[in-house]
Protein backbone atom coordinates (compact mmCIF):
# COMPACT_ATOMS: atom_id res chain seq x y z
CA UNK A 1 0.00 0.00 0.00
CA UNK A 2 2.88 2.56 0.97
CA UNK A 3 4.70 1.35 -2.39
CA UNK A 4 1.38 2.43 -4.26
CA UNK A 5 1.05 5.44 -2.97
CA UNK A 6 5.16 6.27 -3.14
CA UNK A 7 4.57 5.95 -7.32
CA UNK A 8 1.38 8.16 -6.95
CA UNK A 9 3.23 10.80 -5.06
CA UNK A 10 6.11 10.49 -7.49
CA UNK A 11 3.89 10.93 -10.50
CA UNK A 12 2.42 14.42 -9.67
CA UNK A 13 3.43 17.80 -10.63
CA UNK A 14 4.13 18.60 -6.87
CA UNK A 15 7.39 15.90 -7.21
CA UNK A 16 9.08 17.57 -9.73
CA UNK A 17 10.12 20.71 -7.58
CA UNK A 18 8.95 23.65 -9.70
CA UNK A 19 9.07 27.13 -8.78
CA UNK A 20 5.61 28.25 -7.02
CA UNK A 21 4.17 30.45 -9.40
CA UNK A 22 4.84 27.59 -11.65
CA UNK A 23 2.45 25.31 -9.78
CA UNK A 24 0.02 28.09 -9.54
CA UNK A 25 -0.17 27.87 -13.52
CA UNK A 26 -0.50 24.62 -13.93
CA UNK A 27 -3.02 24.24 -10.97
CA UNK A 28 -4.80 27.14 -13.26
CA UNK A 29 -4.71 24.78 -16.28
CA UNK A 30 -6.55 21.98 -14.37
CA UNK A 31 -2.63 19.86 -14.87
CA UNK A 32 -2.12 17.32 -11.57
CA UNK A 33 -0.07 14.56 -13.09
CA UNK A 34 2.65 14.92 -15.95
CA UNK A 35 2.82 12.93 -18.77
CA UNK A 36 6.23 10.55 -19.07
CA UNK A 37 7.93 12.49 -21.30
CA UNK A 38 7.41 15.57 -18.80
CA UNK A 39 8.15 13.56 -15.92
CA UNK A 40 11.33 12.15 -17.53
CA UNK A 41 12.67 15.29 -19.23
CA UNK A 42 11.68 18.30 -16.67
CA UNK A 43 14.35 16.80 -13.84
CA UNK A 44 17.02 16.52 -16.62
CA UNK A 45 16.49 20.15 -17.46
CA UNK A 46 16.56 21.62 -14.30
CA UNK A 47 20.00 20.14 -13.55
CA UNK A 48 21.13 22.47 -16.82
CA UNK A 49 22.37 19.83 -19.36
CA UNK A 50 21.75 19.10 -22.43
CA UNK A 51 18.62 17.13 -23.68
CA UNK A 52 18.17 14.56 -26.49
CA UNK A 53 14.08 13.64 -26.23
CA UNK A 54 12.07 11.97 -28.42
CA UNK A 55 8.35 11.34 -28.04
CA UNK A 56 5.63 11.24 -30.57
CA UNK A 57 3.22 14.26 -30.87
CA UNK A 58 0.47 14.90 -28.89
CA UNK A 59 2.59 13.70 -25.59
CA UNK A 60 3.31 16.81 -24.04
CA UNK A 61 6.88 17.95 -24.57
CA UNK A 62 6.09 21.22 -25.03
CA UNK A 63 5.30 21.58 -21.58
CA UNK A 64 8.43 19.09 -20.88
CA UNK A 65 10.56 22.00 -21.60
CA UNK A 66 8.98 25.46 -21.19
CA UNK A 67 8.03 24.37 -17.95
CA UNK A 68 11.62 23.76 -16.51
CA UNK A 69 13.21 26.45 -18.63
CA UNK A 70 10.71 28.96 -17.05
CA UNK A 71 11.74 27.94 -13.65
CA UNK A 72 15.56 28.22 -14.55
CA UNK A 73 15.40 31.48 -16.07
CA UNK A 74 13.10 33.00 -12.58
CA UNK A 75 15.59 31.19 -10.79
CA UNK A 76 18.26 33.58 -11.60
CA UNK A 77 16.94 36.57 -12.84
CA UNK A 78 18.47 39.91 -15.00
CA UNK A 79 19.00 42.87 -12.99
CA UNK A 80 19.27 45.59 -16.45
CA UNK A 81 18.01 43.06 -19.10
CA UNK A 82 19.11 44.80 -22.30
CA UNK A 83 16.63 45.01 -24.99
CA UNK A 84 16.67 42.48 -28.08
CA UNK A 85 18.48 40.12 -26.21
CA UNK A 86 16.56 36.95 -25.44
CA UNK A 87 18.04 34.62 -22.72
CA UNK A 88 16.45 31.65 -24.16
CA UNK A 89 16.05 30.80 -27.86
CA UNK A 90 13.24 28.48 -28.98
CA UNK A 91 13.63 27.87 -32.82
CA UNK A 92 10.79 25.63 -34.74
CA UNK A 93 9.97 24.39 -38.05
CA UNK A 94 6.32 26.51 -38.53
CA UNK A 95 4.27 29.30 -38.05
CA UNK A 96 1.83 27.21 -36.19
CA UNK A 97 3.93 25.81 -34.04
CA UNK A 98 5.56 28.66 -32.85
CA UNK A 99 2.54 30.37 -32.01
CA UNK A 100 1.33 27.52 -30.23
CA UNK A 101 5.13 27.40 -28.01
CA UNK A 102 4.53 30.56 -27.18
CA UNK A 103 1.31 30.71 -25.84
CA UNK A 104 2.31 27.63 -23.81
CA UNK A 105 4.78 30.08 -22.72
CA UNK A 106 2.88 32.50 -22.02
CA UNK A 107 0.07 30.33 -20.00
CA UNK A 108 2.54 28.74 -17.89
CA UNK A 109 4.46 32.07 -17.05
CA UNK A 110 1.45 33.88 -16.03
CA UNK A 111 2.48 34.71 -12.60
CA UNK A 112 6.43 34.86 -13.26
CA UNK A 113 8.26 38.65 -14.79
CA UNK A 114 9.88 37.16 -17.74
CA UNK A 115 8.74 38.29 -21.16
CA UNK A 116 8.18 35.91 -23.96
CA UNK A 117 7.25 37.00 -27.77
CA UNK A 118 7.00 35.11 -31.30
CA UNK A 119 8.65 35.89 -34.42
CA UNK A 120 7.92 34.16 -37.62
CA UNK A 121 7.39 35.44 -41.54
CA UNK A 122 4.37 36.46 -43.47
CA UNK A 123 3.77 39.11 -41.07
CA UNK A 124 4.76 42.70 -41.09
CA UNK A 125 8.18 42.81 -39.55
CA UNK A 126 7.86 46.13 -37.81
CA UNK A 127 5.42 44.76 -34.76
CA UNK A 128 8.23 42.52 -34.16
CA UNK A 129 10.86 45.31 -34.11
CA UNK A 130 8.94 47.44 -31.50
CA UNK A 131 8.82 44.27 -30.00
CA UNK A 132 12.32 43.60 -29.48
CA UNK A 133 12.86 47.28 -28.26
CA UNK A 134 11.72 45.88 -25.09
CA UNK A 135 13.05 43.28 -22.64
CA UNK A 136 12.66 39.61 -24.17
CA UNK A 137 13.48 36.81 -21.94
CA UNK A 138 12.37 34.08 -24.08
CA UNK A 139 12.38 34.08 -27.67
CA UNK A 140 10.11 31.51 -29.85
CA UNK A 141 10.82 31.66 -33.80
CA UNK A 142 11.31 30.47 -37.35
CA UNK A 143 14.37 29.96 -38.68
CA UNK A 144 14.39 32.53 -41.71
CA UNK A 145 13.14 35.85 -40.12
CA UNK A 146 14.72 35.33 -37.06
CA UNK A 147 17.77 35.89 -39.43
CA UNK A 148 16.31 38.95 -41.50
CA UNK A 149 16.19 40.15 -37.88
CA UNK A 150 19.83 39.29 -37.22
CA UNK A 151 20.78 41.15 -40.73
CA UNK A 152 18.82 43.93 -39.59
CA UNK A 153 20.60 44.35 -36.14
CA UNK A 154 17.25 44.27 -34.60
CA UNK A 155 18.37 41.13 -32.51
CA UNK A 156 21.46 40.00 -30.72
CA UNK A 157 21.87 36.18 -29.82
CA UNK A 158 25.19 36.68 -27.70
CA UNK A 159 23.11 36.22 -24.18
CA UNK A 160 21.35 33.05 -24.96
CA UNK A 161 21.84 30.41 -22.35
CA UNK A 162 19.65 27.95 -23.59
CA UNK A 163 18.33 26.84 -26.65
CA UNK A 164 15.99 24.63 -27.76
CA UNK A 165 15.49 23.10 -31.45
CA UNK A 166 11.89 21.89 -31.21
CA UNK A 167 10.40 19.21 -33.86
CA UNK A 168 14.14 19.27 -35.02
CA UNK A 169 13.23 16.68 -37.53
CA UNK A 170 10.56 18.53 -39.23
CA UNK A 171 12.85 21.67 -39.42
CA UNK A 172 16.11 18.98 -41.62
CA UNK A 173 12.73 17.83 -43.78
CA UNK A 174 11.56 21.18 -44.30
CA UNK A 175 15.58 22.17 -45.14
CA UNK A 176 16.41 24.25 -43.05
CA UNK A 177 19.59 22.65 -41.75
CA UNK A 178 21.75 25.73 -43.50
CA UNK A 179 20.00 28.34 -41.64
CA UNK A 180 20.24 26.20 -38.09
CA UNK A 181 24.09 26.33 -38.77
CA UNK A 182 24.12 29.77 -39.30
CA UNK A 183 22.20 30.54 -36.19
CA UNK A 184 24.34 28.26 -34.10
CA UNK A 185 27.33 30.13 -35.13
CA UNK A 186 25.82 32.94 -33.61
CA UNK A 187 25.21 32.08 -29.79
CA UNK A 188 27.18 31.57 -27.14
CA UNK A 189 29.93 28.53 -26.86
CA UNK A 190 28.50 27.70 -23.34
CA UNK A 191 24.99 27.01 -22.98
CA UNK A 192 22.28 24.40 -22.19
CA UNK A 193 21.10 22.89 -25.92
CA UNK A 194 17.60 20.85 -25.73
CA UNK A 195 16.34 19.02 -29.05
CA UNK A 196 13.02 17.49 -29.17
CA UNK A 197 11.56 14.90 -32.15
CA UNK A 198 8.68 13.29 -33.15
CA UNK A 199 11.18 11.09 -34.29
CA UNK A 200 14.62 9.68 -34.63
CA UNK A 201 16.26 9.50 -37.56
CA UNK A 202 19.79 8.72 -38.69
CA UNK A 203 20.41 13.12 -39.17
CA UNK A 204 18.93 13.55 -36.22
CA UNK A 205 21.29 11.52 -34.51
CA UNK A 206 24.53 13.12 -36.20
CA UNK A 207 22.68 16.56 -35.70
CA UNK A 208 22.29 15.89 -31.85
CA UNK A 209 26.27 14.29 -31.86
CA UNK A 210 27.60 17.88 -32.91
CA UNK A 211 25.45 19.82 -31.02
CA UNK A 212 25.04 18.09 -27.71
CA UNK A 213 27.52 17.44 -25.11
CA UNK A 214 26.71 14.50 -22.75
CA UNK A 215 23.33 14.63 -22.91
CA UNK A 216 20.79 13.18 -21.09
CA UNK A 217 18.71 11.42 -23.11
CA UNK A 218 14.55 10.93 -23.29
CA UNK A 219 12.59 8.68 -25.47
CA UNK A 220 9.01 7.46 -24.40
CA UNK A 221 7.67 5.55 -27.31
CA UNK A 222 9.19 3.43 -29.36
CA UNK A 223 10.56 4.59 -32.72
CA UNK A 224 7.94 5.95 -35.55
CA UNK A 225 5.28 3.98 -33.71
CA UNK A 226 1.87 4.99 -33.52
CA UNK A 227 -0.70 5.92 -30.68
CA UNK A 228 -2.30 2.76 -29.47
CA UNK A 229 -5.80 4.81 -29.11
CA UNK A 230 -5.87 5.88 -32.89
CA UNK A 231 -8.59 3.47 -34.64
CA UNK A 232 -6.65 3.45 -37.76
CA UNK A 233 -8.56 2.14 -40.97
CA UNK A 234 -7.85 2.31 -45.57
CA UNK A 235 -11.17 3.00 -47.59
CA UNK A 236 -9.66 1.43 -51.29
CA UNK A 237 -11.31 4.24 -54.07
CA UNK A 238 -10.15 4.98 -57.19
CA UNK A 239 -8.34 9.07 -56.90
CA UNK A 240 -11.54 10.87 -58.87
CA UNK A 241 -14.19 9.39 -55.96
CA UNK A 242 -12.41 10.82 -53.01
CA UNK A 243 -13.81 14.04 -52.95
CA UNK A 244 -17.61 12.03 -53.00
CA UNK A 245 -16.39 9.38 -50.55
CA UNK A 246 -15.07 11.71 -48.02
CA UNK A 247 -18.44 14.69 -48.48
CA UNK A 248 -20.29 11.16 -48.01
CA UNK A 249 -18.70 10.15 -44.29
CA UNK A 250 -18.85 13.35 -43.18
CA UNK A 251 -22.57 13.60 -43.59
CA UNK A 252 -23.56 10.36 -43.20
CA UNK A 253 -21.91 9.92 -39.62
CA UNK A 254 -21.98 13.82 -38.58
CA UNK A 255 -18.65 14.78 -37.76
CA UNK A 256 -18.70 17.91 -36.63
CA UNK A 257 -14.48 18.26 -36.48
CA UNK A 258 -12.33 16.79 -39.37
CA UNK A 259 -8.61 17.60 -40.13
CA UNK A 260 -7.31 16.33 -43.96
CA UNK A 261 -4.43 16.02 -45.53
CA UNK A 262 -3.82 16.23 -49.01
CA UNK A 263 -0.19 16.31 -50.91
CA UNK A 264 -0.36 19.19 -52.34
CA UNK A 265 -1.38 23.21 -51.99
CA UNK A 266 -3.64 23.04 -55.08
CA UNK A 267 -4.71 19.93 -54.06
CA UNK A 268 -6.11 21.02 -50.64
CA UNK A 269 -7.64 24.54 -52.19
CA UNK A 270 -9.34 22.10 -54.69
CA UNK A 271 -11.03 19.76 -52.43
CA UNK A 272 -11.75 22.52 -49.68
CA UNK A 273 -13.55 24.45 -52.82
CA UNK A 274 -15.36 20.91 -53.34
CA UNK A 275 -16.76 20.66 -49.99
CA UNK A 276 -17.99 24.03 -50.03
CA UNK A 277 -19.83 23.61 -52.82
CA UNK A 278 -21.32 20.38 -51.11
CA UNK A 279 -22.67 22.39 -48.40
CA UNK A 280 -19.63 21.19 -46.14
CA UNK A 281 -17.75 24.63 -44.36
CA UNK A 282 -14.27 23.94 -45.21
CA UNK A 283 -10.78 26.03 -45.48
CA UNK A 284 -7.29 25.03 -46.63
CA UNK A 285 -4.35 25.88 -44.78
CA UNK A 286 -0.67 25.74 -45.99
CA UNK A 287 2.53 27.65 -47.17
CA UNK A 288 0.82 29.95 -49.70
CA UNK A 289 -1.96 31.30 -47.44
CA UNK A 290 -1.01 34.57 -45.91
CA UNK A 291 -0.69 34.32 -41.44
CA UNK A 292 -3.72 36.00 -41.41
CA UNK A 293 -6.00 33.59 -43.01
CA UNK A 294 -3.79 31.00 -41.40
CA UNK A 295 -4.86 31.98 -38.30
CA UNK A 296 -8.38 32.75 -38.72
CA UNK A 297 -8.81 29.53 -40.68
CA UNK A 298 -7.13 27.76 -37.29
CA UNK A 299 -9.11 29.64 -34.52
CA UNK A 300 -12.66 28.85 -36.04
CA UNK A 301 -11.64 25.04 -36.53
CA UNK A 302 -10.32 25.00 -32.97
CA UNK A 303 -13.87 26.56 -31.94
CA UNK A 304 -15.74 24.23 -34.11
CA UNK A 305 -17.19 27.31 -36.47
CA UNK A 306 -15.18 25.17 -39.24
CA UNK A 307 -15.92 21.54 -39.24
CA UNK A 308 -13.19 20.69 -41.84
CA UNK A 309 -9.81 21.96 -41.76
CA UNK A 310 -7.99 20.74 -45.33
CA UNK A 311 -4.03 20.98 -44.76
CA UNK A 312 -0.66 20.10 -46.64
CA UNK A 313 2.23 18.35 -44.26
CA UNK A 314 3.86 21.98 -43.98
CA UNK A 315 0.80 22.67 -40.99
CA UNK A 316 1.27 18.99 -39.94
CA UNK A 317 3.43 19.73 -36.95
CA UNK A 318 1.55 23.14 -35.38
CA UNK A 319 -1.59 22.09 -35.11
CA UNK A 320 -2.63 21.51 -31.56
CA UNK A 321 -5.94 20.62 -31.32
CA UNK A 322 -7.48 19.30 -27.74
CA UNK A 323 -9.62 15.95 -28.60
CA UNK A 324 -9.49 16.22 -32.36
CA UNK A 325 -11.97 13.17 -33.22
CA UNK A 326 -10.68 12.53 -37.33
CA UNK A 327 -7.78 13.05 -39.19
CA UNK A 328 -8.49 11.80 -43.03
CA UNK A 329 -5.92 11.22 -45.53
CA UNK A 330 -6.85 12.34 -48.98
CA UNK A 331 -3.78 11.00 -50.09
CA UNK A 332 -1.28 9.18 -48.82
CA UNK A 333 2.45 11.11 -47.99
CA UNK A 334 5.21 10.44 -49.99
CA UNK A 335 7.15 9.85 -46.89
CA UNK A 336 6.12 7.15 -44.68
CA UNK A 337 7.20 9.21 -41.45
CA UNK A 338 4.96 12.14 -42.52
CA UNK A 339 2.17 9.55 -42.06
CA UNK A 340 2.81 8.99 -37.95
CA UNK A 341 3.03 12.92 -37.95
CA UNK A 342 -0.14 13.20 -39.69
CA UNK A 343 -2.51 10.93 -37.44
CA UNK A 344 -0.32 12.14 -34.37
CA UNK A 345 -3.09 14.87 -34.28
CA UNK A 346 -5.56 13.05 -33.38
CA UNK A 347 -5.88 10.14 -29.70
CA UNK A 348 -3.29 12.88 -28.29
CA UNK A 349 -3.12 13.53 -24.13
CA UNK A 350 -4.82 10.32 -23.65
CA UNK A 351 -8.21 10.57 -25.68
CA UNK A 352 -9.17 8.32 -28.10
CA UNK A 353 -9.51 9.32 -32.25
CA UNK A 354 -9.51 7.46 -35.85
CA UNK A 355 -7.41 7.97 -38.97
CA UNK A 356 -9.05 7.40 -42.01
CA UNK A 357 -6.71 6.58 -45.53
CA UNK A 358 -8.31 6.71 -48.65
CA UNK A 359 -5.82 5.26 -51.15
CA UNK A 360 -5.96 4.36 -55.02
CA UNK A 361 -4.04 1.97 -56.66
CA UNK A 362 -1.72 4.10 -57.05
CA UNK A 363 -0.79 4.25 -53.56
CA UNK A 364 -0.46 0.86 -52.94
CA UNK A 365 3.20 1.24 -52.63
CA UNK A 366 2.77 4.02 -50.20
CA UNK A 367 0.62 2.12 -48.58
CA UNK A 368 2.66 -0.73 -47.61
CA UNK A 369 5.83 1.54 -47.21
CA UNK A 370 3.41 2.86 -44.08
CA UNK A 371 2.61 -0.40 -42.84
CA UNK A 372 6.16 -1.60 -42.74
CA UNK A 373 7.33 0.97 -41.03
CA UNK A 374 4.28 1.13 -38.16
CA UNK A 375 4.75 -2.73 -38.22
CA UNK A 376 1.33 -3.44 -38.63
CA UNK A 377 -1.19 -4.01 -41.08
CA UNK A 378 -3.75 -1.02 -41.53
CA UNK A 379 -7.15 -2.75 -41.76
CA UNK A 380 -9.24 -2.47 -45.23
CA UNK A 381 -13.13 -1.61 -44.88
CA UNK A 382 -15.48 -1.06 -47.32
CA UNK A 383 -17.91 1.84 -47.07
CA UNK A 384 -21.70 0.19 -48.31
CA UNK A 385 -23.81 3.39 -47.85
CA UNK A 386 -21.43 5.34 -50.26
CA UNK A 387 -23.10 5.19 -53.81
CA UNK A 388 -20.66 6.95 -56.51
CA UNK A 389 -21.90 9.51 -58.49
CA UNK A 390 -23.15 7.94 -62.44
CA UNK A 391 -21.52 10.97 -63.77
CA UNK A 392 -18.67 12.66 -63.06
CA UNK A 393 -16.83 15.69 -64.59
CA UNK A 394 -14.10 15.43 -66.42
CA UNK A 395 -10.94 16.46 -64.11
CA UNK A 396 -7.55 17.77 -64.36
CA UNK A 397 -4.72 15.15 -64.79
CA UNK A 398 -2.51 14.43 -61.57
CA UNK A 399 0.98 15.89 -60.74
CA UNK A 400 3.77 12.62 -61.06
CA UNK A 401 4.36 11.79 -57.43
CA UNK A 402 8.37 11.92 -56.99
CA UNK A 403 9.54 9.07 -55.47
CA UNK A 404 10.74 8.56 -51.82
CA UNK A 405 13.73 10.38 -50.98
CA UNK A 406 13.56 13.11 -53.92
CA UNK A 407 13.19 16.33 -53.52
CA UNK A 408 9.79 17.69 -52.61
CA UNK A 409 9.23 21.52 -54.44
CA UNK A 410 7.14 23.86 -53.62
CA UNK A 411 4.99 24.19 -56.72
CA UNK A 412 1.92 21.86 -56.50
CA UNK A 413 1.36 21.24 -60.85
CA UNK A 414 2.65 19.17 -62.87
CA UNK A 415 6.41 20.71 -64.67
CA UNK A 416 6.73 21.40 -68.09
CA UNK A 417 8.77 19.39 -70.08
CA UNK A 418 12.53 21.25 -69.64
CA UNK A 419 13.94 22.14 -72.98
CA UNK A 420 16.96 20.89 -74.29
CA UNK A 421 18.71 23.91 -73.92
CA UNK A 422 18.07 25.16 -70.44
CA UNK A 423 20.61 24.44 -68.99
CA UNK A 424 23.13 27.28 -71.30
CA UNK A 425 21.83 30.78 -70.05
CA UNK A 426 23.94 31.69 -73.60
CA UNK A 427 21.86 29.55 -75.93
CA UNK A 428 18.86 31.04 -78.12
CA UNK A 429 15.13 30.78 -77.19
CA UNK A 430 13.20 27.88 -79.28
CA UNK A 431 9.84 27.97 -80.01
CA UNK A 432 7.39 25.37 -79.11
CA UNK A 433 8.42 22.49 -81.48
CA UNK A 434 11.93 22.74 -80.46
CA UNK A 435 13.82 24.53 -83.29
CA UNK A 436 15.67 27.86 -82.92
CA UNK A 437 13.29 30.99 -83.80
CA UNK A 438 14.20 32.54 -87.22
CA UNK A 439 15.30 36.02 -86.66
CA UNK A 440 15.66 38.46 -90.35
CA UNK A 441 19.51 37.62 -91.19
CA UNK A 442 21.61 39.81 -93.51
CA UNK A 443 22.87 37.92 -96.49
CA UNK A 444 26.64 37.07 -96.22
CA UNK A 445 28.69 38.28 -99.43
CA UNK A 446 31.89 36.87 -98.41
CA UNK A 447 33.46 40.28 -97.59
CA UNK A 448 34.61 41.52 -94.23
CA UNK A 449 32.90 43.30 -91.75
CA UNK A 450 33.02 46.92 -92.18
CA UNK A 451 35.93 48.74 -90.80
CA UNK A 452 38.00 45.65 -90.48
CA UNK A 453 41.25 45.31 -92.14
CA UNK A 454 42.24 42.39 -94.17
CA UNK A 455 44.35 39.52 -92.01
CA UNK A 456 43.96 41.32 -88.69
CA UNK A 457 42.07 40.18 -86.37
CA UNK A 458 38.84 42.62 -85.16
CA UNK A 459 39.80 44.57 -81.91
CA UNK A 460 37.91 44.34 -79.10
CA UNK A 461 35.64 47.71 -78.81
CA UNK A 462 36.65 50.10 -75.73
CA UNK A 463 34.58 49.08 -72.91
CA UNK A 464 31.73 52.92 -72.48
CA UNK A 465 32.88 55.50 -70.21
CA UNK A 466 30.23 54.01 -67.73
CA UNK A 467 32.24 50.98 -67.18
CA UNK A 468 35.54 51.50 -66.57
CA UNK A 469 35.64 51.61 -63.10
CA UNK A 470 34.44 48.13 -63.24
CA UNK A 471 37.00 45.33 -63.53
CA UNK A 472 37.18 42.88 -66.34
CA UNK A 473 35.53 40.26 -64.67
CA UNK A 474 32.81 42.69 -64.32
CA UNK A 475 33.24 44.05 -67.74
CA UNK A 476 32.74 40.55 -68.82
CA UNK A 477 29.56 40.03 -66.91
CA UNK A 478 28.25 42.82 -68.90
CA UNK A 479 29.09 42.23 -72.53
CA UNK A 480 26.89 39.94 -74.10
CA UNK A 481 28.51 36.46 -74.23
CA UNK A 482 28.68 34.16 -76.95
CA UNK A 483 26.71 30.73 -76.98
CA UNK A 484 28.32 27.61 -75.87
CA UNK A 485 28.93 24.16 -77.87
CA UNK A 486 26.12 26.43 -80.50
CA UNK A 487 26.49 25.39 -84.09
CA UNK A 488 27.01 28.36 -86.51
CA UNK A 489 23.19 29.40 -87.49
CA UNK A 490 22.34 28.40 -91.13
CA UNK A 491 22.14 31.53 -93.35
CA UNK A 492 19.56 31.44 -96.12
CA UNK A 493 20.90 33.14 -99.06
CA UNK A 494 19.43 34.73 -102.14
CA UNK A 495 18.54 33.02 -105.24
Amino acid sequence: MSEKNSLSNENTFASLNLAQPLMRAIADAGYTTPTPVQAQAIPLVLAGGDLLAGAQTGTGKTAGFTLPILHRLSEKPVVNPRPGHPRCLILTPTRELAAQVEESVKTYGKYLPLKSMVMFGGVNINPQIKALRGQVDILVATPGRLLDHVGQKTLSLSEVEILVLDEADRMLDMGFIRDIKKILALLPRQRQNLLFSATFSDEIKALADGLLHNPGYVEVARRNSTVELIAQSVHLVPQKLKSYLLAHLIKHNDWKQVLVFTRTKHGANRLAEKLNADGIPAAAIHGNKSQPARTKALAQFKDGTLPVLVATDIAARGLDIDQLPHVVNFELPNVPEDYVHRIGRTGRAGSSGAAISLVDSEEFQHLKNIERLIKRDIPKVAIDSFVPPTHLPAEAPRPPRPQHGQRRHSHTTASAPRPANAGNRNQPPRDGQGQKPRHPQPARTGQQPRNAQPGKPRQPQKAPADQQHLSEAARHQAQPQPALFSPRPAVRRGK
